[in-house]
């Protein structure tokens, strides 16, 4: 591929879901524009998430090259067109016949997933356990709940290294192995299934063991004289509730066939959000999302957000930088050796802090700058100088004295304030 071609490809890659509006910011947001490495909108720095820029298609691929090479190929398809794999989402749609006075309206209920068993009664019940808003109902609040977990929790950064910025060979290596490892040893996707049946399945029918899963349910108590009879009540791994008669559970394959959750408990270790789809990734006895096992496992960039195969980087503020990526928010110019000041957790340089950022002097009304002392109370600030920040009476230096504020203006006494005040 010649220098144009790559340019143009990189261009159209750039531009995708450009001018999509902000879910967070509305109107605010002049609309969706990439930032050249950091995953975030350079008009309201919002991340990628918050916007509407994933289609189905989009994400459906993500999670089908995720599920490629593992034991859940059955779970997507190679289309004949590119031979790109494809999740298999599978698509529940609900009917139910609404009494008119006259005759009888269906009312349809899509769902843009639900789990992959064949009895749907399983299914619908499984969604009714689920908290209402992230029930992913096309077209609602949890359908877009949904959207967004896919892109927060399995990011394509963490397993494709075609969606990071410019990794070296050596990085693209270690990344490769990285991704497969954790397909062949944590990922798993959650199993729908009712205690009983897999009681049943355990003591009287061959269950596949891999020599990862265990065939014993759950049940309350953990004496061997209690297992060996038949019990019905079982308890969820999480909450340790019971689960309710008839009530279908989760299970985790690579967690063991001995443990199950209830579906509103079957959520990430670190973030507590459902498990997007169920997808799962199961390490020392917990279940985490794909972002907080990779978290778990490596530096993660708090500029690009993505993960950090390199040997050297820095660390400032608790977090893990690129050497590259350690810049000013606002402006983008490297930080290192430069002075800065974090601004809602993210570091911003001085002359853009002094720009954008910096608060006034309620004494002399000038800029005060970042490396001063100052006072700051309810929202006001003054230079903590003997000539800012005294009483707005009778100019008593009150550092260290004990004042009275009102409206902006501090005050030594009942009396200054009084004075002020006829």
């Amino acid at each position: 591929m010649d220098l144009d071609s790559k340019v143009k490809k990189m261009t159209l890659g750039h531009e995708e879901g450009s001018g999509a509006s902000c879910l967070k910011c509305k109107e605010k947001c002049e609309g969706f524009e990439l930032h050249f490495w950091r995953k975030i909108c350079r008009n309201c720095k919002c991340g990628q998430e918050e916007h509407n820029i994933f289609s189905n298609n989009e994400e459906d691929r993500k999670v089908g090259k995720l599920f490629e090479d593992t034991k859940y190929t059955a779970l997507i398809a190679k289309l004949k067109t590119d031979g790109i794999p494809t999740y298999k989402r599978n698509v529940m749609i609900l009917t139910n016949p609404i009494a008119a006075k006259k005759d009888v309206s269906i009312n349809t209920v899509s769902y843009e997933w639900a789990p992959p068993v064949q009895n749907q009664t399983l299914a619908r019940r499984y969604m009714e356990l689920i908290p209402k808003d992230k029930q992913p109902v096309t077209g609602s609040e949890g359908a877009q709940y949904r959207k967004k977990q896919l892109a927060k929790q399995l990011p394509a950064h963490d397993q494709d290294p075609s969606k990071c910025h410019e990794l070296s060979p050596h990085e693209v290596k270690q990344m490769e192995q990285f991704v497969k490892k954790y397909k062949n040893e944590v990922l798993g996707v959650g199993d729908v299934k009712l205690p009983k049946e897999v009681e049943a399945q355990a003591s009287g029918v061959d269950m596949p063991n891999d020599g990862n899963q265990s065939v014993l349910t759950t049940v309350k108590g953990t004496e061997d004289k209690a297992l060996s009879q038949k019990v019905s009540t079982y308890y969820c791994f999480r909450c340790k509730e019971n689960m309710r008669e008839g009530d279908p559970a989760v299970y985790a394959e690579r967690a063991g066939y001995d443990k199950l959750w209830h579906p509103s408990c079957f959520v990430c270790f670190t973030c507590n959000e459902l498990l997007v789809d169920m997808i799962y990734f199961w390490k020392n006895g917990k279940l985490y999302c794909g972002r907080h096992y990779c978290d778990s496992e490596k530096p993660r960039c708090a500029g690009c957000d993505e993960l950090i195969f390199s040997n050297e980087y820095t660390q400032a503020e608790g977090l893990n930088w690129h050497l590259k990526h350690f810049c000013c928010f606002d402006c983008d110019c490297v930080l290192a050796g430069e002075i800065y000041v974090m601004v809602n957790d993210k570091p911003v340089c001085k002359p853009c802090y002094v720009k954008k950022h910096a608060v006034s002097c309620q004494g002399c009304h000038n800029i005060i700058d970042p490396e001063v002392q100052r006072v700051s109370y309810n929202g006001f600030h003054w230079h903590a100088t003997p000539e800012c920040f005294v009483c707005s009476c009778c100019s008593k230096c009150l550092i260290a004295q004990k004042f009275m504020p009102i409206e902006g203006m501090v005050f030594c006494s009942v009396e200054c304030k009084k004075k002020m005040s006829s």
